[in-house]
């Protein structure tokens, strides 16, 4: 079970990872905070100091087609920011 699915690199996450040294990732709905922590410091090589988790519920969206009124539903996700520890510092772009 893969844990951490991906990174957030939106400009509000990456202002806050500039800032308060906070990053954000998409990760398994199953995992629970501590998981979710030994994750980053295996990843990373990172000590977290605090990680925070929200979960997103299904979107109902709307769309007015030639057919007629089409329905769909975006799925679900659960995301997290990561407080990493002073002096810490994680790089995404390094293995592009």
């Amino acid at each position: 079970m893969d844990i951490l699915l991906k990174p957030i690199l939106t400009e509000k996450a990456t202002n806050e990872s500039e800032l308060r040294n906070s990053y954000t990732f998409i990760v398994s709905k199953s995992a629970n905070k501590v998981e979710i922590k030994k994750a980053v410091e295996a990843s990373y090589g990172v000590s977290v100091k605090k990680v925070r988790t929200m979960i997103y519920g299904a979107e109902t969206r709307i769309r007015y087609t030639k057919r007629g009124i089409q329905n769909s539903k975006k799925g679900s996700y659960k995301k997290a920011i990561v407080k990493v520890s002073e002096g810490d510092r994680i790089d995404f772009f390094t293995n592009l």
